[in-house]
């Protein structure tokens, strides 16, 4: 019996998306959480946690984007196709978000609030768009003869807007709990108060995704109410919920690290859930991971490289953030 390589590879780059998807959302929610702390030595703390590992994040982008394009060729034209404009502007706040964290510390006093608004906005904005490319993938692609046949702004749509605002929501819970994690005293406690109505939030909008997909897709509602699927997919929304009430139950204490790893728990229960409604098709709702999978000679050559290189990041991610541990206190710097 041979390897199923369109399923080894697909699995591949899920996990590469999802290790973006958790790395750069605390720092993208960092930045989305810059306008409620206005304070400079907050803001210093605020960076300070992120500061000598959050440029490895993207390597992750690239590894999900390199993937796509060697083992799933006509599902990487689609896309791109498909959600162009999203994408450059989620890639253009991504740069100008980096750009403008790396100024920041250089600017004189008087210059560094235009660097600062540089972080919110790229912040805000590739957090946004990243959200606006998930909604409008779930939502589908129209294809014809495996070719994109849609317009430019085919992505415009409440559903693809909804979850771009979720992911927003969503990004900013992480990076909160994660500075909960990382700091203490005034800026730890400030995060405690303003966790709890961003996990309401979160809930919130997980909560109308989860009703707006099956019911403007019967094929989506198909998979999840469906016996026996719904005894399968049933511990999905109960871990959700489990996971909140522990994250609510947390925040009364004194919290730790325990807000944050519950988050991430969510994030990716959220993730499944979206695999789930839209397994097995890489475009949806018609071109399966099979249907779109590049010739097996390809998918070999390019998985042994894969094999290769993934190991190695993810020892240098694990050695990056086990070398700054700890909490981060006004007057440390790493610029």
């Amino acid at each position: 019996m041979g390897i199923d390589l369109p399923l080894l590879w697909a699995i591949i780059i899920l996990f590469g998306v999802f290790m973006y998807v958790v790395l750069d959302g605390f720092d993208l929610g960092i930045g989305i959480l810059f306008p409620f702390f206005p304070d400079k030595e907050e803001r210093d703390v605020m960076m300070n946690t992120v500061a000598p590992v959050w440029d490895g994040n993207e390597t992750w982008l690239v590894m999900g984007g390199a993937g796509l394009l060697a083992a799933f060729p006509l599902a990487y034209s689609v896309i791109l196709d498909a959600f162009m404009l999203p994408l450059i502007f989620m890639l253009l706040g991504l740069v100008f978000r980096g750009v403008a964290f790396e100024f920041r510390f250089k600017a004189s006093e008087k210059r560094r609030h235009w660097w600062d608004k540089g972080f919110i906005a790229g912040s805000i904005c590739a957090a946004f768009f990243q959200g606006v490319t998930l909604g409008g993938f779930i939502d589908g692609v129209h294809v014809i003869e495996r070719t994109y046949a849609g317009g430019p702004l085919e992505w415009v749509k409440p559903f693809s807007l909804f979850t771009g605002l979720g992911l927003v929501i969503a990004y900013a819970l992480l990076g909160c709990t994660w500075l909960i994690f990382k700091t203490d005293g005034k800026l730890q406690q400030n995060m405690i108060r303003i966790a709890r109505p961003l996990l309401l939030a979160v809930l919130a909008v997980v909560g109308a995704i989860s009703l707006w997909t099956p019911l403007t897709h019967p094929e989506i509602a198909d998979r999840w109410f469906t016996l026996p699927n719904l005894f399968y997919f049933l511990p999905v929304p109960v871990l959700v919920l489990l996971a909140t009430w522990a994250i609510w139950r947390l925040l009364g204490k004194q919290p730790n690290a325990g807000p944050f790893l519950l988050t991430l728990c969510l994030v990716f229960l959220g993730y499944s859930g979206l695999g789930i409604s839209v397994w097995p098709y890489i475009i949806p709702p018609d071109i399966t991971i099979w249907d779109a999978a590049a010739p097996p000679q390809s998918q070999g050559f390019a998985l042994v490289g894969a094999l290769l290189i993934i190991p190695l990041i993810l020892m240098y991610t694990a050695w990056s953030y086990y070398v700054f541990r700890g909490k981060v206190r006004p007057g440390d710097g790493y610029h």
